[in-house]
């Protein structure tokens, strides 16, 4: 497959749609004409879309042999843009504590900047993604959209499920942070010397 062609892959293709998509997220909550509820509602669900096409570029991804190194870094760096994006309309709201979404943002900042660095020295295995990060990923995915619909949903009050949910994912971003920094530390002490 020719460098052209990977850009045009339908998995590709998801990725750059959710990277251009996210604004949109944002834009919800200056449309005029929408009433709370509804700009709720619309960015809940939006997230959810979002959040499924990163399952599923994946998914296809790897179904149809269309993965790439590009398309590895790429996919991270939309899920980012989509979590930052969400966790600042939410303190706006103010419906995530600063300190929290600061956490969370600045986790996924110094982790990413490991990992760069880590990929230059060719040691790259030591902070591969851990099941303790996938399970960080997992909750914080079900808190915003929590978070952003702020109603009951059946039996469910989201605001309060939301807010359990993205505290647990702010102790688990601070225990995946000290488990990554921890495998890396003899690389670090090694190339500090």
């Amino acid at each position: 497959m020719s460098p052209h062609q990977m850009f045009f892959t339908l998995p590709m293709l998801m990725t750059w749609a959710r990277i251009v998509a996210f604004p949109l997220l944002v834009i919800v909550y200056y449309l005029p004409g929408l009433d709370a509820v509804s700009r709720n509602q619309i960015a809940a669900v939006m997230f959810v879309l979002f959040a499924a096409t990163d399952w599923l570029d994946g998914f296809l991804a790897r179904r149809l042999n269309q993965t790439s190194a590009f398309g590895a870094f790429l996919d991270p760096v939309a899920d980012k843009f989509l979590v930052c994006a969400s966790l600042l309309i939410l303190v706006q709201l103010q419906r995530v504590d600063a300190m929290l979404a600061l956490i969370i943002i600045g986790r996924e900042i110094a982790i990413s900047s490991l990992r760069e660095w880590m990929a230059q020295i060719g040691a790259s295995r030591s902070v591969a993604v851990h099941m303790l990060g996938k399970v960080k990923t997992a909750v914080q995915m079900v808190a915003i959209p929590f978070l952003l619909y702020d109603g009951a949903l059946g039996p469910i009050d989201t605001r309060i499920w939301g807010t359990v949910l993205v505290w647990a994912a702010a102790v688990l971003t601070l225990w995946s942070m000290a488990y990554y920094l921890r495998k890396a530390w003899p690389e670090i002490r090694a190339k500090s010397n």
